[in-house]
């Protein structure tokens, strides 16, 4: 007797429609990355005549120099900053965060801004340890200060700041007091006007479950991914204001104290760049004066498209569209009241 089993119906009757074999519910050309990275390599070969004319104006030349150095400059910040922000999220148990903090919530926000200056960590990584930590019973004040402190103030920011700010020192001062600052007011606002059904309770991050070295590396590979495309829309970005768009109009907006803080904090909202990196590009943008662009080094690790998306994500939509104004706002006021005393 034969075991061999007939084919089911479905299958039998896609083989009889299709010779090939195929179902008629599969589709043919799928795209995927390495068939894209072909084409588009292929058509760069195919145009390289174009292209090299193109690269050879002056203007392309200046835009190429800029947005070189700025990442050549902030690529070594941004991968330590990835694998130490790595290590902190998942070989330092939360339950370190919750013993060493104080009980009451008023002490506890300085002292949890405070932890941000010993603990490198770009803003990728303080959202999933903020969340961790109310997890964990820490008083959402202080989780939501260290969570706006550790990206801005922590000592791989700080060394990056005073690399690209050689001939002024006082900007690594001006943005350790004025992060730190807006960090603890944001805190000690929200523990004082925040409401328990603002917060939506963060839920297990991905990593939770894997072994260290799976989880390590998978936290590394979700940051480099994010923080360097970020990095290079910043760079570009840069290049594009020092190359192409016109000196009159930076000036103009630059001359205008109030234009150029505002600007500068927007744009800081728009590049969404990583902590580790962001100071090299404030640092091109010398056009601007340095208050402006201490309002871009503050602003940026605190609220951005990507921090805010980060935000709704784990405590919901709407605690960031609550904290996200007022972090911006107390942001660029802080920024203006800092630079005039230290700058």
């Amino acid at each position: 007797m034969s075991t061999t089993k007939a084919a089911p119906p479905e299958v039998a009757h896609h083989d009889a429609d299709d010779p090939h074999g195929r179902a008629h519910g599969s589709q043919g050309w799928q795209f995927n990355s390495p068939l894209v990275l072909i084409m588009l390599l292929l058509s760069l070969v195919v145009a390289q005549g174009p292209i090299r004319r193109a690269l050879s104006a002056p203007v392309m030349q200046s835009w190429m120099t800029v947005f070189v150095a700025v990442v050549v400059q902030a690529l070594p910040f941004l991968v330590l900053g990835v694998l130490l922000s790595a290590v902190i999220a998942v070989f330092v148990p939360p339950s370190f965060f919750a013993r060493a903090l104080p009980k009451r919530p008023a002490l506890a926000v300085p002292v949890a801004g405070m932890a941000g200056a010993v603990l490198p960590g770009c803003e990728c990584a303080s959202v999933p340890v903020a969340g961790a930590l109310v997890r964990r019973g820490v008083t959402p004040a202080a989780a939501l200060a260290f969570l706006l402190s550790a990206p801005a103030i922590n000592p791989i920011v700080l060394t990056a700041t005073a690399v690209a700010f050689p001939g002024n020192p006082e900007m690594v001062l001006a943005r350790f007091v004025a992060s730190l600052l807006v960090a603890c007011a944001m805190g000690w606002a929200w523990q004082r006007l925040g409401r328990s059904d603002w917060l939506r309770p963060p839920a297990r991050p991905p990593h939770e479950g894997l072994g260290k070295g799976a989880a390590f590396w998978g936290s590394v590979r979700h940051d480099v991914m994010h923080a360097g495309g970020f990095l290079v829309v910043g760079a570009m970005a840069a290049a594009t204001l020092k190359a192409v768009v016109p000196a009159d109009w930076l000036r103009a907006a630059a001359d205008n104290p109030v234009v150029a803080i505002l600007a500068l904090a927007v744009l800081a909202v728009l590049l969404s760049i990583c902590s580790e990196a962001d100071a090299f590009v404030a640092s091109s943008l010398t056009q601007f004066s340095l208050t402006a662009r201490l309002a871009f080094l503050v602003v940026g690790p605190m609220i951005d498209l990507k921090l805010f998306a980060m935000q709704a994500g784990t405590f919901g939509r709407g605690f960031a569209l609550r904290f996200a104004p007022a972090t911006f706002v107390l942001a660029v006021l802080m920024s203006v009241l800092v630079g005039a005393v230290l700058l």
